[in-house]
C-alpha cells in the first residue's frame, strides 16, 4: 500500500476544503493518505508551527507520492512540493481551470513536477486513476 501525502491550502484559504474531502476520499482508494485533515471542515491551529513543520516533514518523507491540489495558491504547499522534489518524491498538481488565473511557472514549469489541469472533481478522480495505474 501507498504512502499519501495530500497537499492543499490550509492558511492561504480554506474555500476548497469539500474539494480536498472528495480528492482525499478518492486517494483513500490507492492508499493510505497520511494527512486527511488537509480535507476537514474545521482546521485546528492549536499545535505550534514548529510541531506542524517537523510532523509533516516527517509524513512528507514517508510518503510514496505527493498529490497536491494548487488551485488557491498556498506558501505552505510550494514548499511541501519543493522538498518532495528535493527528496525525490513524486509530485502530482491539480490545477483547476477557473477564470484567468494562471498556475506558477516553478510548478508548471518544473520538469520534476506533473500538473494536470482539471474541471471538475470527475476529471480528477480519472486523473488519479491513472496517476495510480
Amino acid at each position: 500500500m501507498k504512502n499519501i501525502y495530500f497537499a492543499g491550502s490550509i492558511r492561504g484559504g480554506r474555500d476548497d476544503a469539500k474539494l480536498y474531502k472528495q480528492l482525499i476520499d478518492e486517494l483513500k482508494t490507492y492508499g493510505a493518505v497520511l494527512t486527511e485533515h488537509i480535507g476537514a471542515k474545521e482546521v485546528s491551529f492549536d499545535l505550534s508551527d514548529r510541531h506542524i513543520h517537523d510532523r509533516d516533514l516527517e509524513w512528507l518523507s514517508s510518503s510514496d507520492i505527493l498529490i497536491a491540489e494548487v488551485t488557491t495558491p498556498s506558501l505552505g504547499v510550494g514548499y511541501e512540493i519543493g522538498r518532495a522534489v528535493s527528496l525525490e518524491i513524486p509530485v502530482v498538481c491539480l490545477f483547476r481551470n477557473r477564470g484567468d488565473a494562471l498556475l506558477s511557472a516553478m510548478i508548471a514549469g518544473s520538469p520534476a513536477v506533473q500538473t494536470f489541469n482539471y474541471s471538475d472533481l470527475e476529471e480528477a478522480k480519472e486523473i488519479l486513476g491513472k496517476v495510480f495505474s
